[in-house]
């Protein structure tokens, strides 16, 4: 396997996800082409050098149907030799477009790729893509399917965590998320997004609230309560996991992740490609991995994926200076914190999707991207990214600066 390097990437900013949201009249592909775009303008390749683009999208229908890899990377006047392939690991599909694009990379394959992702969570709402674990009665009785924000407050509960440890996690994400924006910490890599006129539409993370307080929280009612008891999803978890009394339902829409609209793109190549093309690496992928996790808890595989990629890479926790895991529920990153031994400190320090919202597909790009921002910033030489990921799976990424 030859070494696989990242040198650039760029994400769009995040746009409310509903019809009155800034990047609601820009269609899928032009959210992902303007990515695609941006990433050749700064680094100036040839777009015929590209031998692959590989972009996350989790409701992959419709307007995002089809292959949106291929048809945005012609959008975006990319050579016509430059094939794209769409894939859908569900929230992880971002992080796993961009593994993917590297695996092919370190086996030789191909040269030179872009992994990424895109989601309209405005445009293509989240579930329109069916599927037969959530539709086909025979296969959700027998996997005990339940909804993913009942998912969200099993795990606060078999984890033994309260409402208030849930919105206090919440109101220090908008904190840090305000922060980095205030401090710049974004600007290098946010690219705005331009209407079709070529005029500016959004420059920054639409739904940032750094003012949120834990009384405005606490005055959200929990979101998934009624739906646990009516649709009986919290019969159906307790039979999965019959020591729990009951669910306690703690999170809300200031707890959980944003719906929102974004893409991101990630170079990646090997070393001969880069000093041809006059690129400075950034970072070396040392591990990426992918593993499956039980999928009525579902969200508590970024655990044991950090652990498989630090063993893959011979290291241990300890080795890594910081950490990026998507903010899908307060929850899921207070059971990492919790299970890794990880002080907050080191973990999401520019806030998350809490924060500035989750657009699905892309989400594990962006994050990617931020986390090697900020190690940059803090002259940190390795950090660890993870997502947990629907119907119980999770991915991670270990990267080190060059």
């Amino acid at each position: 396997m030859t070494d696989v390097f990242i040198y650039d990437h760029v994400r769009t900013p995040r746009g409310k996800g509903k019809p009155d949201g800034a990047l609601h009249e820009v269609t899928p592909v032009n959210l992902a082409s303007q990515v695609l775009q941006a990433l050749r303008a700064r680094s100036g390749f040839d777009s015929a050098l590209v031998e692959d683009v590989i972009l996350g999208c989790v409701v992959p229908v419709g307007e995002q149907g089809g292959n949106i890899a291929r048809i945005a990377a012609l959008n975006a006047d990319f050579a016509q030799s430059v094939p794209g392939v769409q894939l859908n690991r569900y929230c992880g599909s971002g992080l796993e477009a961009v593994n993917f694009a590297a695996a092919k990379v370190g086996a030789g394959q191909i040269d030179l790729a872009i992994g990424g992702g895109v989601e309209s969570m405005s445009r293509v709402p989240m579930g329109a893509d069916g599927g037969a674990w959530a539709t086909d009665p025979q296969v959700a009785f027998k996997t005990y399917f339940v909804m993913q924000g009942i998912s969200a407050d099993l795990l606060a509960t078999k984890y033994g965590f309260s409402r208030q440890d849930c919105d206090a996690y919440a109101v220090e994400s908008q904190r840090r998320a305000a922060q980095a924006w205030a401090e710049g910490r974004f600007d290098r890599s946010v690219v705005a997004v331009k209407d079709i006129l070529g005029l500016p539409l959004l420059a920054r993370d639409e739904i940032v609230r750094g003012d949120t307080t834990l009384e405005a929280l606490g005055a959200l009612k929990p979101a998934f309560a009624e739906m646990g008891a009516k649709a009986g999803f919290d019969g159906i978890a307790l039979q999965r996991y019959p020591q729990l009394e009951r669910i306690e339902h703690v999170h809300h829409a200031g707890n959980s992740s944003g719906i929102v609209d974004g893409a991101a793109a990630v170079l990646v190549g090997n070393k001969e490609v880069g000093e041809r093309l006059g690129l400075k690496p950034r970072a070396r992928i040392r591990a990426a991995v992918t593993v499956g996790s039980e999928p009525t808890l579902m969200l508590d595989g970024p655990a044991a994926a950090a652990r498989l990629a630090l063993r893959k890479a011979r290291m241990a926790t300890g080795d890594v200076g910081l950490w990026e895991l998507n903010e899908a529920f307060s929850s899921v990153v207070l059971a990492f914190l919790a299970e890794m031994g990880v002080a907050h400190e080191r973990m999401n320090v520019n806030g998350g999707a809490i924060a500035m919202g989750h657009p699905l597909g892309a989400t594990g790009a962006m994050i990617l991207g931020t986390l090697l921002d900020e190690m940059e910033r803090q002259d940190v030489a390795t950090g660890l990214v993870s997502l947990c990921e629907a119907a119980g799976m999770a991915s991670a990424t270990l990267i080190e600066r060059v």
